[in-house]
């Protein structure tokens, strides 16, 4: 197949700028092509993998990718889907999230083989452009009243854009010239709202090159849910790539969670399954919706590519611990990452009768309360059901010595941290 075959298939292609001619292009040769990210924080999230994955399609095809880090536009921002001016980051701290997602990059799309990704930054090719050079070479080719018509600026121009965040095109557009002339990059793709950037650098490629220029847009479709809200979102905020700010059981639970309606899009957006992998787990939704066979290989596909295959199996024994009650075949580790949501609370380490200790704690509003809910099996300890109201709770029971989960009722767990 294909790779632009393949990328229909998966609905993956909002826009381009020539589809003939890109066909074309990368059925004669191993096309260079590229997607850049700014380094606004520390840490990418899953709305940024889109059109990487893409990128990573072409390279399983044969083409040869290159990763932007922009180094150089992160310090003036994209006004790309944006209402408001970007709060403008020091350098230091610029060049330390340059380095984070660097390093996030590497690990995921780095590989061995003839074509193996590039990576690049475009503060190594601006940093010693002077505001004459920027004018003359580069500003002279560019009309105001089409970059005014851009949507990303149209949007702005009532609530106000600064000249930084208006004159950012024209820097993406410089770095398209840059790799055409010295990469021999013939194609940029991003999300949808890049659309505008894209083409400014097309315009800038052929005025400096000549309208023969050999040089191509794409874009991915902007993702949302199919209740109409943002893809990527929870209520607790984006899910990050860096486990420290999503935990990787945090993460498969949310791919794992997936609606019905939403799973086989994001199996063919995300994971590298094949056609027929993904149509067969297409029935499986159709058929046997409430096996979630089709969420389950979207969460171990997508947790073993950002995270790996032994943290991956963490958080499928973190989920089977949790659904199963299995309390105890966790480590303390384990119990911290997959409870840190949870409602959270502190005891000591002295013996206590369950009664006292669960009012004392405030998972159980009164003795009363408390003892009916033991004699009905409701309270279970670490897994383990108690039904005696003398039961004694003593720095014994925590596991690791640190914790002792309490469940009350079928759902609602409780993280008791001894100190």
């Amino acid at each position: 197949m294909n790779i632009i075959d393949e990328l229909l298939w998966r609905d993956a292609i909002n826009q381009q700028t020539d589809a003939d001619g890109l066909r074309e292009l990368t059925e004669s040769k191993a096309v260079s092509l590229y997607c850049g990210v700014d380094p606004t924080g520390n840490s990418m999230h899953i709305g940024h993998l889109i059109p990487f994955m893409m990128l990573r399609r072409f390279q399983l095809a044969g083409h040869r990718p290159v990763i932007l880090i922009g180094g150089a536009t992160g310090t003036i921002g994209d006004p790309s889907g944006r209402q408001s001016e970007r709060s403008l980051q020091t350098m230091e701290q610029v060049q330390e999230n340059v380095e984070a997602l660097s390093a996030q990059m590497k690990k995921l799309f780095i590989t061995d083989g003839d074509n193996q990704v590039r990576m690049v930054n475009n503060y190594d090719w601006t940093k010693d452009m002077n505001v004459i050079d920027f004018l003359r070479d580069f500003g002279k080719n560019f009309s105001i009243n089409t970059m005014l018509a851009k949507d990303v600026v149209a949007s702005r121009l009532d609530s106000g854009i600064s000249f930084t965040e208006f004159a950012y095109q024209i820097l993406q557009s410089i770095d398209y010239l840059h790799l055409y002339q010295n990469e021999d990059v013939q194609l940029q793709i991003g999300g949808s709202d890049q659309w505008g950037n894209i083409t400014s650098g097309l315009d800038l490629i052929r005025k400096k090159e000549g309208n023969e220029a050999k040089a191509f847009g794409l874009t991915i479709p902007l993702m949302l849910k199919a209740d109409g809200t943002k893809f990527g979102k929870t209520a607790g905020g984006a899910i990050w790539l860096d486990p420290k700010q999503t935990t990787p059981y945090e993460f498969y639970q949310f791919w794992a969670n997936t609606d019905d309606r939403d799973v086989v899009k994001y199996l063919k957006y995300f994971t590298f399954l094949s056609k027929e992998e993904i149509e067969a787990l297409e029935e499986k939704v159709a058929t046997e919706p409430h096996k979630r066979e089709a969420q389950k290989a979207l969460a171990e596909e997508m947790t073993r590519f950002v995270h790996s295959e032994e943290l991956l199996e963490q958080a499928k024994r973190i989920s089977a611990a949790l659904f199963s009650g299995d309390i105890r075949s966790l480590t303390a580790d384990e119990i911290e990452e997959g409870f840190k949501e949870m409602p959270t609370f502190t005891a000591g380490k002295e013996t206590k009768n369950i009664v006292d200790w669960l009012v004392d704690l405030g998972v159980e509003p009164s003795k009363r309360q408390a003892r009916e809910d033991i004699t009905k099996g409701a309270i279970s300890i670490n897994g383990e059901r108690v039904n005696e109201l003398e039961t004694e709770i003593t720095a014994e029971d925590a596991i690791g010595g640190k914790f002792i989960i309490v469940r009350k009722g079928k759902k609602n767990y409780s993280l008791v941290k001894l100190v």
